[in-house]
């Protein structure tokens, strides 16, 4: 991208609802209550051909530097610093108010270009608070529409004009064309080959867990950075954001998501939106880290979420947070390790790492079994050692016999990873009871050493040709 763009004003005048609207897509959360937005989340914005980095921020505010709405401020104010130009957006219908005027004053002490936008233009008695909009001295304001995408062209224009358009506009370098047909990977589909595992591809891992359990101080570590707001405060994320950094010389995209509670306990709409939120984060992720808090471990709503993440299909690692406030560390690790092989048994093997998100201890060994785990989530073995193993399986302990008639496996292939996926096929697959099933899933798990990851086996009975058919007489 070619400039950044930073999204600043009070409360509620449509700052998010103008960044979904420069994305093209709904990414960050928009509600009518005040202060939705809490973190700031960058996004690629395109605007009538125009393309740049455009960060969503929180409502400024005046408030004591160490209360939220204060950490809040303080995020904000390091995206117009990070930031090369600031859309200072009011709110046109309702005009002014001194936080405003305080607002305008303190973009202007940053010298850094300002184009002022008078969102809800559209709205019936718009016109004096859009006039007003001159008095804070920042320019001609543009009249938009967030909501219903009106003023656009005029934005890209005061944006262009704004920037420079050698800036706005840089010149593209050549790129080779072809027009050879280069054909992509897919998962799908029998693979009789093992492929080696690419570690130079991005890896996207998503952070999830209780309210207050630790997570975005946990991401602030890896980062070395305050990049996201935390606080003693529970349920401070609302929004899932997404931060990029580099470990060891691969990227991770690490996805910072909302604390989640028990269903029953969750009743506002915006805690139902965030958690939700939340939900997309972990499908679009491959790797996910449930945080739990080693001081209060194995919560029903911790044991849920590993849950819910296994039967999405994702990598799952645990991370014992808050690990510098345990004192008989060796008592309570030994514990912890009982407890996790006898409450998730869905989950034998998985990968459980003590840490401590405050001091930064552990996190060499949490981001080792991510990738270690991920290796196992894109897991491929050939067709011939699966049919080698299942003959041996067979032998060690046979399908049951069901009305008189023994069921007969006979060919085993993987149809797919991410996660390992496997087809059999087999005599009546509709009798085969489900806990044969289980025994062969553990016995890939221990043979193929693929812990912690869900095995997916389906079963196919081939089709009888004469089926339907009418017997001759």
């Amino acid at each position: 991208m070619s400039f950044t763009v930073a999204i600043v004003g009070r409360p509620n005048v449509g700052k998010s609802t103008l960044f979904n609207r420069l994305v093209g897509k709904k990414l960050a959360l928009v509600d009518d209550t005040p202060g939705v937005t809490r973190d700031r989340r960058p996004g690629d914005a395109r605007l009538m051909g125009l393309t740049f980095t455009i960060i969503d921020t929180a409502g400024l505010e005046e408030a004591d530097a160490e209360s939220l709405q204060g950490r809040m401020r303080a995020q904000t104010e390091a995206a117009i610093d990070e930031a090369d130009l600031s859309l200072f957006v009011v709110d046109a219908k309702s005009g002014l108010t001194p936080v405003d005027t305080d607002l305008a004053e303190m973009l202007r002490r940053r010298g850094k270009p300002v184009v002022l936008v008078a969102n809800k233009s559209e709205a019936r008695g718009s016109d004096s608070g859009f006039y007003d909009a001159y008095t804070l001295g920042l320019g001609e304001p543009t009249p938009i529409s967030a909501e219903h995408g009106q003023g656009m062209l005029d934005l890209r224009d005061a944006i262009v004009a704004a920037i420079g358009e050698d800036r706005a506009y840089p010149e593209k370098e050549d790129v080779a064309v072809t027009d050879v047909d280069i054909p992509q990977s897919s998962d799908e589909g029998y693979e009789d080959e093992e492929p080696t595992y690419d570690d130079t591809k991005p890896l996207r891992v998503a952070i999830v867990g209780r309210p207050n359990a630790g997570k975005s101080t946990l991401i602030n570590r890896f980062l070395g950075e305050d990049r996201l707001l935390t606080g003693p405060e529970a349920g401070i994320t609302r929004d899932s954001i997404s931060v990029e950094w580099d470990w060891r010389g691969r990227t991770i995209k690490m996805f910072d998501t909302a604390g989640m509670r028990r269903k029953a306990r969750v009743i506002e709409k915006l805690e139902k939106l965030s958690v939700a939120d939340a939900l997309r984060a972990i499908r679009f992720a491959e790797t996910v880290v449930i945080v739990f808090d080693a001081t209060i471990p194995f919560e029903k709503q911790d044991l849920q979420i590993v849950d819910l993440v296994l039967r999405e299909g994702r990598a799952a690692v645990l991370a014992f947070n808050k690990w510098d406030m345990i004192e008989d560390r060796q008592a309570v690790l030994a514990d912890l390790r009982e407890k996790t092989d006898r409450l998730l048994p869905q989950a034998r093997g998985i990968r459980a790492v003590p840490i401590s998100g405050q001091t930064g201890w552990g996190l060499d060994k949490l981001m080792q079994a991510i990738i270690d785990t991920d290796k196992v989530w894109n897991k491929r073995i050939s067709t011939a050692r699966l049919n080698r193993w299942l003959e041996t399986q067979q032998v060690q302990h046979p399908p049951p016999a069901v009305s008189g008639r023994r069921i007969k496996l006979k060919y085993m292939t993987q149809v797919k990873a991410r996660p390992p996926a496997f087809m059999i096929s087999c005599t009546r697959s509709d009798a085969l009871p489900e806990s044969y099933t289980r025994y062969l899933i553990n016995g890939l798990r221990a043979d193929f050493d693929m812990p912690s990851v869900p095995i997916r086996i389906h079963f196919r009975s081939p089709e009888n040709p004469f089926e339907g058919k009418k017997r001759r007489t």
